[in-house]
């Protein structure tokens, strides 16, 4: 008779050492918001979205938390078409020559110099305004992928044991969303189902009620869940420590801040650096002390293995390349719009965005079809 052990469970026998870390999927999608950030190029930008969508499209989930990569999407047309609305209605600094069409001018007090309602439209003052709303667009987008491909309750997990109130927060405002679209939909249908309407003041009214309850039902069931958990609950610590973990968080968010500042101008160049390192190490410290205040345990960690090397190296190396792209060659990342040109394709940062694509055929798919459910 032969003896074999339990059987393994459908999540179990694919996960284990295979599964990617939630958060190389966020370093990533920032690192790829980065490059955004640093280009107004067109084209580099639809590359980004293209490249991002690509691999979202390929390794999404089916859980409800992963559908909110089309919400994300949507919200960035939105903020493209308000950036656009605004440099029409109330102008654009930027000088132009090729009138589009001329709005009703609203005439303005003395003291409201310099702001104007209406006016002259010009093809260049639009198109600089597409060019700013879509690298914000574009960077929506990348923080939308992270959205749909790292699970929450998985990244609560790696988080440090500082944030773990905070990181709770976030994780259940991040699935309350989906589930809320999900019950939507549910509702939705079922009405139609029985013949009556779905919209309208009345149908959204018959919808919303039970949508509300069930949410109210949801929060209590985790309220006594997470109160059987022991959440909120902290250990004992002595007053030198929480000192001592207080001054080195909150030097070390101030160091950032002064490091970030002297690295966008060139006066801090010099200091820049330096300031920054020394602020995340401080601010790092501080959140390994701030932990003992919440001792816990992780059941199953997430590995960090090669293949989120791989994944938050592709994000670090596009963000890496496109900033060395910009100091080299600000006209090709950034084109003009006085006069009228056509934005041009570089090479060479169009090369480093596709290094994004790499997450697509360094990560297999199975991993990421036996996330846990939140």
């Amino acid at each position: 008779m032969s003896r074999s052990g339990p059987a393994a469970g459908p999540g179990r026998g694919r996960r284990g050492a295979a599964a990617l870390h939630p958060g190389a999927w966020w370093l990533w999608a920032l690192g790829l918001g980065t490059a955004a950030t640093r280009t107004t190029n067109p084209l580099l930008l639809a590359l980004l979205v293209a490249g991002s969508g690509y691999v979202v499209a390929t390794h999404r989930s089916p859980a409800p938390w992963a559908r909110s990569y089309t919400a994300f999407a949507k919200l960035a047309v939105a903020v493209l078409l308000v950036r656009l609305f605004f440099a029409t209605a109330l102008g654009s600094p930027i000088p132009g020559t090729h009138t589009l069409f001329t709005l009703p001018e609203v005439p303005l007090p003395h003291w409201a110099q310099g702001i104007r309602l209406g006016g002259r439209v010009t093809a260049e003052a639009l198109l600089f305004a597409a060019y700013d709303g879509l690298k914000l667009a574009t960077l929506l987008i990348c923080v939308g992928a992270a959205n749909a491909l790292a699970a929450p309750s998985r990244l609560l997990k790696s988080l440090p044991g500082a944030l773990y109130e905070v990181g709770v927060a976030v994780v259940v405002a991040l699935t309350f969303a989906p589930h809320l679209v999900a019950d939507v939909r549910r509702l939705r249908a079922a009405r139609r189902l029985r013949g009556r309407p779905d919209r309208g003041l009345r149908g959204l009214l018959q919808v919303g009620l039970p949508v509300l309850e069930g949410a109210l039902e949801r929060s209590v069931a985790l309220a006594a869940a997470m109160e059987a958990r022991g959440y909120g609950r902290t250990a004992a610590v002595a007053a030198p420590v929480r000192r001592t973990t207080t001054a080195l968080t909150l030097g070390g968010l101030l160091g950032v801040c002064a490091g970030t500042y002297g690295l966008l101008t060139a006066e801090g160049g010099t200091y820049g650096l330096p300031v920054l390192l020394l602020g995340v190490a401080a601010a790092l410290a501080g959140l390994r002390l701030g932990g003992r205040r919440s001792p816990r345990t992780r059941y199953r960690p997430d590995p960090w293995g090669v293949r989120a090397w791989l994944v938050a190296g592709s994000g670090a190396a596009v963000a890496a390349l496109l900033a060395l792209a910009a100091a080299r060659d600000p006209a090709a990342l950034h084109p003009g719009v006085v006069p009228l040109v056509a934005p041009e394709l570089p090479v060479g940062p169009a090369a480093a965005v596709l290094l994004a694509l790499l997450p697509a055929f360094a990560v297999p798919k199975a991993t990421l079809e036996t996330e846990e459910p939140s």
